[in-house]
């Protein structure tokens, strides 16, 4: 239950995000605006950071894989994607593609144990929900 509520509250923020970092861009650029959102995150990260306990910091180099750690420039690219897709298409029709790439993606890294996850069988179900997603989209479109 509770990634659930969890799951529905990143949806919601990045759903306000979205529009608010296309917002910035609109009387800024788009490097400035990717910009003031990483140094806003990183900022509030390590203010939480500092007032709940204060792990070891650098342990996060202990990943095994390094690759894992170009988390933070995919996120730059994302912000970029987001506020494009959205000054271009609006936050709904921009929202429902990017919600199908991640969908399709995810199954496509469970599917075949990508980056060290359980590797889960292919189901016809899923293809069918993807399936109508992307007829959702359609229906929605016009």
């Amino acid at each position: 239950m509770v990634g659930i509520l969890f799951s529905l509250l990143a949806g919601l923020l990045m759903s306000v995000q979205g529009v608010f970092n296309t917002r910035v861009m609109d009387s800024s650029n788009m490097w400035a605006t990717n910009s003031w959102v990483h140094i806003t995150a990183f900022v509030t990260s390590i203010s939480i950071w500092f007032f709940t306990g204060r792990e070891d910091l650098l342990s996060v180099f202990s990943v095994s894989n390094k690759l894992y750690l170009l988390g933070g420039v995919i996120g730059a690219f994302i912000t970029f994607t987001v506020i494009k897709s959205i000054s271009d298409l609006k936050p709904t029709y921009a929202t429902m593609l990017i919600l199908l790439a991640q969908l399709v993606i995810s199954c496509m890294i469970e599917g075949f144990g990508m980056f060290g996850t359980e590797k889960m069988c292919f189901e016809w179900r899923k293809l069918i929900g993807v399936a109508l997603m992307i007829a959702g989209i359609v229906v929605f479109k016009k």
